[in-house]
């Protein structure tokens, strides 16, 4: 825990800062910075905007009762200032560490995080559905939804703004405008809020409209709601109406997202309005922290860092990078290669291709649907179509993959990063279910590299040897180990080690570097083992189970779920061949999978190299 600020280290819960003065709310806003900063550059985390809504999470938490009145935030890595100031400062030492505080808001750590946050975009449907259902049960408490201007590239935004304009639920959205998501906004939306942006004359006279009725006196509902009106009709003349009031909510704003006063104003006049309203709140991400407000996509997600230069810890290349540089290499011979990504050009290597082909790459916004089915239309008409994206993203494209892309057998590329555990982020990114939902579904080919140099030949197989949709998975960070002796083989699956051993290890991508790990623990202990590498996971050679099922003992790990995976797949097909001897099963349980780092996560569900020997030896005692 910090030391800083006598002010943070009072708070117990919200209703501690409801009596003090904006000059002790300002310096309670001073204090959560440091805070913030210290926590993060030790833990690693969202830190540029967490800086940008600390003005934002004291207001809301100062006009509104939580959890009486629920907050949702989109997406939920900006709420560390709300988790301070809902009585967990003495624990926020331990965010993003194991059996530590969540960088995600999580209703099993407290009452006050109303709902799971994980993903862009959710927050509005959430809130209108926590809305409703307090409506119907009587309840006249408030429902607010803080959404990030990149979460609201996102369709289910809107779905969700079209569903609730037409109620009069007593629900809230805040945008907490940035100018920024991950990478810097694109598309028409972010057009159309930097018009909203940019009216001075409109700006002018709000400001005098609003110094005027902040003069005025309460003079019940009526009076507010005809003053408001009167600021929309100002508006409407030098602006015009914003789609939001075309959808059905009434629009605020915007307003300055780091003045206390302004917003705790504007928060309690949204009150009064009966009917939905969007408030409109401009911040600066990684506002307080100067490195931060300069290069904010360096701060979105960071790795521990030094306080006084701004330098991360984070590793100087990665899968994520070397992605990046093959696609490139290939782009140059291949004008028909494109890369898209969703609103994540940095997080997946895709800066360099950005620069260098900017025709073809695209950036589609946080719309992952959208991402898969305008490939599938740039593939349909004869490009090259590769599609960098999360695992834990891309789940939210399932069916365009199945209806779009696979059932008409397209050749597009998607280049799957993160996939396996991802660590400190937790249950809402771990990239272990693709395998398990991609393999049940045709005309999909799944390959997996272990190396730098694997990626670049699979990368190359992906557009020009295998036909329709293609998975490329991979993990986050860095190369594993990988054996002198070993070569990369350009087939289907590759046995390393004594073929004439007892023992076969069956794996693929990262766990091949626990594999070889584990054979050296074995056979420094005079155990003979082989290691069955699969390349491609899927389909898999009908050959490799002629070979497989000569061992006394099979041994399947998985860095992914067990129920539906892989390894269930690849022992059903083994018995089919008439295998006699002993399958053995290692994967992940039926759990949601908690933060912790990644070499903690192998080591606790017995993926990591000495689980491995350890159960090719007690195997072999089973069997005698």
């Amino acid at each position: 825990m910090s030391t800083f600020g006598r002010l943070l280290s009072s708070i117990k819960g919200p209703e501690d800062i409801k009596n003090m003065t904006f000059r002790q709310l300002d310096d309670l806003c001073a204090e959560i910075r440091r805070e913030l900063i210290g926590t993060v550059s030790h833990n690693g985390g969202h830190l540029a905007s967490n800086l940008g809504v600390v003005e934002l999470s004291v207001a809301l938490h100062k006009v509104f009762c939580s959890p009486h009145d629920q907050i949702v935030w989109d997406v939920g890595h900006q709420c560390y200032t709300h988790k301070l100031l809902t009585g967990r400062y003495q624990e926020f030492s331990s965010l993003r560490q194991e059996n530590g505080l969540s960088g995600f808001c999580r209703p099993e750590e407290s009452e006050h995080d109303s709902f799971v946050s994980g993903h862009s975009s959710t927050s509005i449907s959430a809130a209108f559905g926590l809305a409703k259902a307090k409506e119907l049960m009587g309840d006249d408490s408030y429902t607010i939804a803080v959404i990030g201007d990149g979460a609201l590239t996102g369709g289910l935004a809107y779905e969700a703004i079209n569903n609730a304009g037409r109620s009069k639920s007593k629900l809230i959205v805040i945008l907490n405008d940035n100018k920024m998501s991950i990478s810097r906004n694109v598309g028409s939306i972010a057009r159309h809020l930097a018009g909203i942006r940019s009216k001075p004359a409109y700006f002018r006279l709000k400001s005098r409209v609003e110094k005027a009725i902040l003069k005025l006196p309460k003079a019940g509902v009526k009076i507010e709601n005809g003053i408001i009106k009167m600021k929309a009709g100002l508006k409407n003349v030098l602006y015009g109406n914003t789609i939001f009031e075309n959808m059905g909510f009434a629009y605020v704003g915007p307003v300055d997202g780091h003045n206390l006063r302004v917003l705790c104003d504007v928060l309690e006049s949204s009150k009064e309005i009966h009917r939905p309203v969007l408030l409109h709140v401009c911040t600066v991400k990684g506002k307080g922290y100067i490195f931060a407000e300069e290069n904010p996509k360096a701060f979105h997600g960071t790795s521990g860092f030094n306080i006084g230069t701004g330098n991360t810890e984070h590793a100087d290349y990665s899968f994520s990078k070397r992605f990046g540089t093959s696609l490139c290499t290939m782009a140059r011979t291949d004008t028909r290669i494109c890369a898209i990504t969703a609103a994540m050009a940095s997080g997946v290597g895709l800066n360099e291709f950005a620069h260098q082909y900017r025709n073809r790459f695209f950036d589609v916004g946080i719309a992952e649907q959208h991402a898969i089915t305008f490939a599938s239309g740039l593939a349909k008409n004869g490009l090259l179509p590769a599609f960098a994206v999360y695992s834990t993203f891309l789940q939210r494209g399932y069916d365009q993959i199945i209806h779009d892309a696979a059932l008409q057998n397209l050749k597009i590329v998607l280049a799957i990063d993160r996939a396996g555990l991802v660590g400190e982020d937790g249950e809402t990114h771990q990239g272990v279910f693709d395998a398990s939902f991609l393999h049940t579904i045709p005309n999909i080919t799944i390959l997996a590299p272990s190396s730098y140099d694997e990626l670049d030949s699979m990368l190359k197989d992906a557009f020009y040897h295998y036909k329709g949709v293609v998975a490329l998975r991979y993990p986050r960070g860095e190369q594993g180990f990988i054996p002198q002796d070993y070569h990369s083989q350009k087939q289907s699956y590759t046995f390393y080690g004594d073929p004439d051993a007892p023992n076969l290890i069956v794996t693929f991508g990262r766990l091949f570097s626990e594999a070889c790990l584990a054979r050296d623990i074995l056979n420094k202990n005079g155990k003979a083992v082989c290691i069955l590498k699969l390349n491609v996971v899927k389909p898999m050679d009908p050959s490799v189970f002629d070979k497989v099922k000569n061992f006394s003992s099979v041994f399947f790990y998985e860095e992914g779920m067990q129920e539906g995976g892989i390894g269930q797949s690849f022992g059903f097909q083994l018995y089919q061949v008439g295998f006699k001897g002993m399958f053995s099963l290692h994967a992940l349980p039926d759990q949601f999978i908690p933060q912790s780092t990644v070499a903690s996560a192998l080591t606790h569900f017995e993926l990591d190299a000495q689980a491995m020997a350890a159960s090719v030896l007690q195997g072999e005692k089973t069997v005698e």
